[in-house]
């Protein structure tokens, strides 16, 4: 069964092509993770979503601090957003496992979101770059690796 033609591709597989052509961007807002119990509303139309997913304990919504802190909502986890700049398809085995254990190697927590495009990390306020440098390092390994390993 193929998609309607208003669909876009699914996007890369393959791990090697995945991480030897890596690009990143970084967000300057800096942003939070906001909860509210699964009776409660979010406050207005107005508070920016970055992302919301609804889970039984209630909704997680990623924010900016400063939307968070307009709204009164109480956040945690301040954190830069870190684009993972290639088309990654939803069904790309390894490519968040890789980035994950990279960060890892270097003591960088980071909690990880997919979008349909791209692949995204949250990292702590203040790794920023030193995630940025990491990733890059990864990106560069994997474009001096032979294109028939993975």
């Amino acid at each position: 069964m193929s998609a309607p033609a208003s669909t876009p591709a699914p996007g890369e597989t393959s791990l090697a092509a995945l991480l030897s052509t890596l690009k990143l961007s970084l967000d300057p807002r800096t942003f939070v993770f906001v909860t509210l119990p699964p009776s409660e509303l979010p406050p207005t139309s107005s508070l920016f979503v970055q992302m919301s997913f609804q889970e039984a304990e209630g909704l997680t919504i990623i924010t900016t601090q400063e939307s968070a802190a307009s709204h009164g909502l109480e956040y945690t986890f301040l954190s830069k957003m870190i684009t993972l700049n290639i088309h990654s398809s939803l069904e790309a085995v390894g490519f968040m496992a890789a980035i994950s254990a990279q960060l890892t190697k270097h003591n960088i927590g980071a909690n990880p979101v997919s979008g349909y495009f791209h692949d995204h990390c949250f990292v702590p306020l203040g790794k920023e770059e030193e995630a940025m440098k990491v990733l890059l390092e990864l990106a560069e390994e994997a474009k001096m690796k032979p294109s028939h390993q993975s």
